[in-house]
């Protein structure tokens, strides 16, 4: 059994580590609440405008296609995989880590697979094993629409110049605090949605579908991705909670264990001393 000073230090050391991991826990239920009102919000507009978007491409030619919906084979694609700036989140970045290897080694085994990162962890991981194109981890320090904008013009770019022939964003779905769901989504080529309902509607468009098409679907892509990053932003938040409350509530219980250690070793070492004196005065006594 360690002696009362060892116990003590641990002791200190544990209340130490549980009022910051309950700090920590405080610091992002704060700003999960402020990160899930702004995803909640988003999702309804983002996901109607791809919706209408992907109708759309649906109804034009083959020939006048948008180049955004251009189908082509499949030699190179892009994982576009977006984790955190920074840890103890749980399994927040090690199940987007999970994924991205998992497609690039099962799904796209015969294609050559490239890694657009946004987040540190991820890139500190991935460039170990994948080949890195591009990394943004500043996105999160000031996390709006024009930041992440630069970010999917610079992957429109690729794929329209040939460089990519698929582009996939993997990222943490927010759910709510206690789950996050990880998401595979197609970035490009727009998959054009096979409905009825937009074959047969008959509309008179002003400009032209393919003007509308062409002027819309840059916004929509960059309005996909700044969703996407939002989702994981406010997962984040919601795996850090989760985790530091687990944190906390086991400090808490090794912080009563040590105690209880603590009191018996203390109650220990008074009983040897009181039968130290005990037989000492025998002694004397005989």
């Amino acid at each position: 059994m360690a002696n009362l000073k060892e116990i003590r230090s641990r002791i200190a050391s544990v209340s130490s580590t549980m009022q910051i991991t309950s700090a920590m826990k405080m610091v992002s239920a704060a700003k999960l609440k402020k990160a899930q009102d702004a995803i909640t919000a988003m999702r309804p507009y983002a996901d109607k405008l791809t919706e209408l978007l992907q109708a759309l491409s649906a109804t034009l030619d083959d020939d006048s296609g948008s180049r955004y919906a251009s189908q082509r084979e499949v030699n190179k694609v892009l994982v576009v995989a977006i984790t955190s700036n920074r840890g103890l989140c749980g399994a927040f970045n090690s199940n987007i880590i999970k994924e991205v290897n998992r497609l690039a080694s099962e799904t796209y085994a015969n294609q050559e697979v490239s890694v657009l990162t946004i987040g540190k962890k991820g890139h500190d991981i991935l460039s170990k094993t994948h080949t890195i194109i591009h990394n943004d981890s500043d996105v999160f320090d000031d996390l709006t629409f024009d930041n992440v904008a630069a970010v999917a013009e610079l992957m429109m770019e690729k794929f329209v110049d040939g460089e990519f022939d698929k582009i996939e964003i993997i990222y943490n779905k927010f759910k709510n605090a206690a789950t996050q769901i990880v998401t595979k989504e197609q970035f490009l080529p727009i998959v054009p949605v096979e409905s009825d309902e937009a074959s047969n509607s008959d509309y008179i468009f002003e400009p032209s579908k393919l003007e509308i098409v062409e002027t819309l679907i840059p916004k929509s892509l960059k309005t996909q991705l700044y969703k996407a990053v939002r989702d994981s932003f406010a997962s984040e938040h919601g795996a850090r909670m989760t985790a530091m409350h687990k944190a906390t509530d086991n400090a808490s219980d090794l912080k009563a264990d040590l105690t209880l250690t603590y009191n018996k070793a203390r109650q220990a070492a008074i009983t040897n001393e009181i039968l130290e004196i005990v037989g000492g005065a025998e002694a004397l006594n005989g």
